[in-house]
């Protein structure tokens, strides 16, 4: 039996290790001339956000968001082109795959 929770864990990690934590204030937002977000109203906010990630890394972020959506909806671990069931062996790899090996 697959231990879901496990998975689940692996990718909340994952998730938070992709993110990081950084402090808008209002004077960047002021001289940047953006519209001042309605969070960031006070003179300093932490927010989550994706600073200083690339495109892979923000792909990779995506993924781990869908996985736990599978995860919610009952569907991780099984391929989402032929229905079979996705290897442990996989994914104890990547936690995020939606393809089993032979459908790669």
């Amino acid at each position: 039996m697959r231990d879901i929770e496990a998975y689940k864990q692996k990718l909340m990690r994952a998730k938070k290790n992709s993110m990081c934590d950084c402090t808008i204030s209002k004077t960047s937002w002021t001289t940047s001339r953006a519209p001042i977000p309605r969070n960031a109203q006070s003179s300093a906010k932490t927010m989550k956000c994706s600073k200083g990630l690339g495109n892979a890394g923000k792909v990779e972020l995506e993924q781990i968001e869908h996985a736990l959506t599978r995860i919610k909806n009952g569907t991780f671990g099984v391929c989402v082109a032929c229905g079979e069931e996705i290897s442990d062996k996989r994914l104890d790899a990547i936690p995020y795959a939606t393809k089993c090996k032979d459908c790669m």
